[in-house]
């Protein structure tokens, strides 16, 4: 039995040499995934994420990969414990989900697989890690039923023994077999280095020592995050925005209002309601993109734990599309969280003005090609490739936007033209920085990127564009950013909403949009020249 008094007798450089273990194990777990994985999403973009919980489900370290995938790990293992009873689990269980409403996700393709930890036959911790499976395409997004497989969390190994029915069930399911199999393999072989790790790590310090520092670890970053509100000030400031892409005909108002008050902050959302339409968020969405950006004001070296949220209030109307419900559908939802870290800032530079950057190129660009190879050695085989790209970021208060960068929620990479080209029928014909998208100002922002795309064979095209009708606000009296839009070649049929068909030998030219500028310009023609474009 723990002792009460155990967190008093802890050393505190004891505390902080378990902490970096910690960090060091979900690193080494993410890069165990990356080197594992078969997929181009995940082993060129590293798509995927890693964390260590509690054995009550409390975040006790995460990596630092892809902010949002937090909201897929927020509820994960509080289900697992409400659906299972927790003396009924055994060394060698791993629980799968990906499920909006019943599986604590955030949209369907971010699968997680949780395993617990035992030390001396007692459960500890978790390990879990989330794998984005790009193959669930060719989909409405009118509700979540239409978007894919809903897994609840349920067992894919009992006991070390897979259950071949349940994993039959969820490949018969997918598009690309193959690619999902192999990913969810090097999945557990990412937990089955978590688990050993955190054992190796108990039997060094004792597993008394280790989850006592976790709790000490988790209070630490409490009082970093109140410390470093309260060295704000008080008071309450309101921001809005708009989001808009290629499914809407006009842009859509969101707004909020920060509210700091002594060592606490509030953050009240205001969204329509939820939508037809893929860009609905989940709570625990909100809540991932929240706790990302005020961290990253308030004090990036807070510890990524469960203990900095305590401080945070985060409220947003019921069945909107900040807060949705069951069966919105929510595939899209990245686009928004984007937009809700614009939000915040657009609050905080208020607040702490000189602290927070000018708007970045505030979106997830996506371009999803699929089909079925129609030559060489694959012939006949279905192949789907998902990518994402990088856009402008928002100038600093003292230095330039960086150029193409993946920002806030995403944080993942643009994929290298050599494995485009060596998997997939297709050829990029360009990959620039786009003259002209960045946002004026003392220190400009960051320019967007143009990638050209020729297909080789006929194929299935996604766009997914925000930014396409708003720009990228710039702080200070800085200019806005360029939008983001695509074109395909003359004589290539019309896209619909950004979704159509690329014929062999048509391309399609993706741009995304740039970061806002950081200050006024000290050439006020330099900014009349690129407002005009």
């Amino acid at each position: 039995m723990q002792n009460p008094s155990f967190n008093r007798q802890l050393d505190p450089i004891t505390v902080e040499v378990i902490g970096a273990a910690l960090s060091s194990i979900v690193e080494e777990t993410g890069e165990a995934l990356v080197r594992a994985s078969y997929s181009t999403n995940i082993k060129e973009r590293r798509d995927c994420s890693t964390a260590l919980f509690d054995r009550e489900g409390r975040t006790l370290c995460q990596a630092e990969h892809i902010p949002v995938h937090l909201g897929s790990f927020l509820d994960f293992i509080p289900m697992v414990l409400a659906g299972h009873d927790a003396a009924g689990l055994r060394p060698g269980d791993v629980f799968i989900g990906n499920d909006a409403y019943r599986g604590g996700g955030t949209h369907l393709p971010d699968i997680v697989l949780a395993e617990p930890i035992f030390v001396d036959g007692t459960l500890s911790a978790w390990t879990v890690n989330l794998a984005h499976h790009s193959d669930f395409v060719d989909r409405a997004h009118a509700h979540i039923y239409q978007e894919g497989l809903r897994i609840p969390p349920i067992r894919l190994y009992r006991a070390g023994e897979l259950q071949s029915d349940v994993q039959e069930l969820i490949l018969l399911n997918c598009q690309v077999p193959r690619e999902r199999l192999s990913d969810l393999r090097a999945q557990m072989a990412a937990n089955r280095v978590g688990v050993q790790r955190f054992q190796e790590l108990c039997a060094r310090y004792g597993v008394e020592t280790v989850l006592a520092s976790g709790r000490a670890l988790l209070d630490y970053a409490e009082r970093k995050m109140r410390a470093g509100i309260a060295a704000l000030p008080d008071g309450q400031w309101r921001f809005d925005d708009v989001f808009d892409n290629l499914d809407f005909d006009d842009p859509i108002p969101l707004s909020v209002t920060v509210t700091i008050a002594g060592d606490e902050i509030a953050l009240a959302f205001d969204a329509p309601p939820q939508v037809r339409a893929g860009i609905n968020m989940t709570r625990t969405a909100l809540l991932a993109t929240v706790y990302y950006i005020v961290k990253s004001v308030v004090d990036p070296t807070v510890l990524p734990n469960a203990g900095l949220a305590r401080p945070i209030t985060v409220t947003a109307p019921e069945r909107s599309i900040l807060n949705c419900s069951h069966p919105a559908a929510v595939n899209g939802r990245v686009q928004t969280c984007q937009r809700v870290a614009d939000l915040i800032l657009g609050a905080l530079a208020q607040a702490a003005p000189g602290r927070v950057s000018a708007c970045t190129n505030s979106t997830c660009t996506v371009a999803l090609f699929s089909g079925t190879r129609q030559a060489g050695p694959g012939a006949g085989a279905y192949w789907v490739y998902l990518e994402t790209i990088g856009g402008g970021g928002g100038a600093r208060p003292d230095a330039q936007g960086l150029d193409g960068i993946h920002v806030h929620a995403t944080n993942t990479s643009n994929l290298p033209v050599e494995a485009l080209e060596v998997e997939y029928p297709l050829i990029l014909e360009r990959y620039e920085l786009v003259d002209g998208s960045a946002g004026a100002g003392k220190n400009r922002g960051g320019m967007g990127l143009r990638r050209v795309y020729r297909a080789t064979e006929d194929c299935m095209v996604r766009v997914d564009i925000s930014r396409n009708l708003s720009r990228s606000w710039g702080l200070m009296g800085g200019g806005a950013g360029g939008h983001g839009s695509f074109v395909t070649s003359p004589g290539t049929p019309a896209f619909d909403r950004g979704q159509g068909v690329l014929r062999a030998g048509e391309w399609l030219e993706v741009i995304t949009p740039g970061g806002g500028g950081y200050g006024a310009p000290v050439d006020a023609g330099l900014s009349e020249d690129i407002a005009a474009e």
